[in-house]
Formats: C-alpha cells, structure tokens, sequence
C-alpha cells in the first residue's frame, strides 16, 4: 500500500501492530481512515507471515468514532447525490464486516475513549483488551442518528437486551463493566497493558495459522445454522484440517513432545 496518512504500521515477526494515528481528534475515524485500514487488513490476509493483527490508537485513546466533517461534507453534496450520507455510513460497515470476517486473529487494545466506531471496531476483534481508564460509550442516540453499522456486531458480542440498553441510554462503561459484560475479554491496568498482550499474542501464537482461520470460519457460521445441520461440513473440515500439513505436524509435535513448527521457540 501506499504511505498512509491516518494510521501507523509496524512489524514484529508475525504480528502487525497497527496504530491508529489522530490523536489530535482522539483518532476519530475519517474515511480515508476507513480506507487505510481497509487496505492494510487486504495486504496483511495477502502476506503469508502475517497472523495476527494488534489495533490501537495513538495518544492513549483508542478511537473517538466517526469524524463529524465526513458526514458534514456528505450533507452538503447530498442535492447532487442523495445517498451521500448513506455511503459514507455503507463504507464504515463494509469496514466492520471485513474485520469481522477476516481469518487472521485481530486484537484490539482499547484505551481512552472507545466510541461509535471504535466501539464497532472492539466487538468485530477476536480478543479486546479494555484497559483502566477506557470509557466506552454509543453516543449516537444522545447526537439524534443511529449506530447503524455498529448494532448487528454490538448484538453479536453482548446479546440483544444488553446492546439495547446501551444504545437506549447512550450509556458510559468503565473497562471493568466493559470486561463484565464480555464486551471486553481482558481488564488491566496501564502499567500491565504490555504484558497481558504478550501473554494473548503468546497464547494465540500458539494456535496453528490455517486451523485458527478454518475455526473462525467455522464459528461464524454457526451463529446462523443448526448443529444438525453443520454435521456433514464440521467433520470435512476436520478431516481436511487433520490431513493437512498442519494437521500432521500438530500431531508429531504432540507425540515427540516438542513445539509444533508454527509456536514461538
């Protein structure tokens, strides 16, 4: 990809750490934002040393949410493009699915504030860390619009009563009411912050790349189908995972006691 203006990268091995870079505006998430991390999770699922991508903001807040001058600029065409606001909206949520859908494990540090987008952006992840300090808020009913794109992976990770009371009250949460509601899955004070990641990276590290790809996969479409139903497709997964190279290398690893190729030495 081209040098991007509104996010940092850097490499360490097979983790990509990915920063997201206003700080100046909290990281509020502009469209060309939108685009750069789009561009950077096609480039990641393209490089095959990649396996895991680490989101944060910079300036210790993780992301103010959507950049008000986007859809500012988004009313004022609307005479010549009436869906203009809906586009903008559109490419937010295509951002969120390909998060979501991606078959590398996605980690999200979540710091300062975490709201609207940010808030999205913390559901889709694998594992979200909420650290101390982390106020996580959908301000969009209190601003009279919606969080559109953000409900269907909000009612994914909390369930429906819980995402409705946050949307209908605009509600505030600390890291730990985050991490109680499963919204988050660690909790941590700053000063631990690297630590606990290194422990998830460590641990995630651990998993087998294609197998924890083919397991994500597997997941999300369990949301939506009956057990009975995915008898047939779970167990060609299975065998072609156990067939694989990964599959017979996970099994000799086991057997001769030692770390499978993939784990950290």
């Amino acid at each position: 990809m081209s040098a991007p203006t509104t996010i940092t990268l850097h490499r360490d091995g097979p983790v990509l750490y990915l920063e997201l870079a206003r700080p100046e505006l909290r990281n509020a998430m502009s469209l060309a934002m939108v685009h750069e991390l789009r561009t950077a999770l096609h480039d990641a699922e393209r490089d095959a040393s990649t396996r895991v991508v680490v989101l944060r903001g910079a300036g210790g807040h993780f992301c103010a949410g959507g950049d008000l001058r986007d859809m500012a600029a988004a009313r004022a065409r609307l005479a010549e493009d009436p869906e203009a606001l809906a586009k903008v909206s559109a490419a937010f949520g295509e951002l969120c699915v390909a998060w979501a859908s991606t078959g590398l494990a996605v980690v999200v540090v979540a710091e300062g504030t975490v709201m609207g987008g940010g808030f999205g952006l913390a559901c889709v992840a694998d594992v979200t860390i909420a650290v101390e300090g982390a106020q996580f808020r959908l301000p969009e009913t209190s601003l009279g619009v919606v969080p559109a794109q953000i409900a269907p992976f909000l009612v994914e990770r909390v369930g429906y009563a819980e995402a409705k009371r946050l949307a209908v009250t605009g509600a505030r949460l600390d890291a730990a009411s985050a991490h109680a509601l499963r919204l988050a899955h660690e909790h941590c004070r700053p000063e631990a912050v690297d630590a606990v990641l290194a422990r998830v990276l460590r641990e995630i590290l651990q998993c087998a790349p294609a197998a924890l790809a083919a397991t994500k996969a597997l997941l999300a479409e369990c949301r939506w189908t009956r057990a009975a139903g995915l008898v047939g497709e779970a167990a060609q997964v299975f065998s072609r995972a156990a067939l694989g190279a990964e599959g017979q290398e996970g099994t000799a690893a086991f057997l001769s006691k030692r770390p499978p190729s993939w784990a950290p030495q």
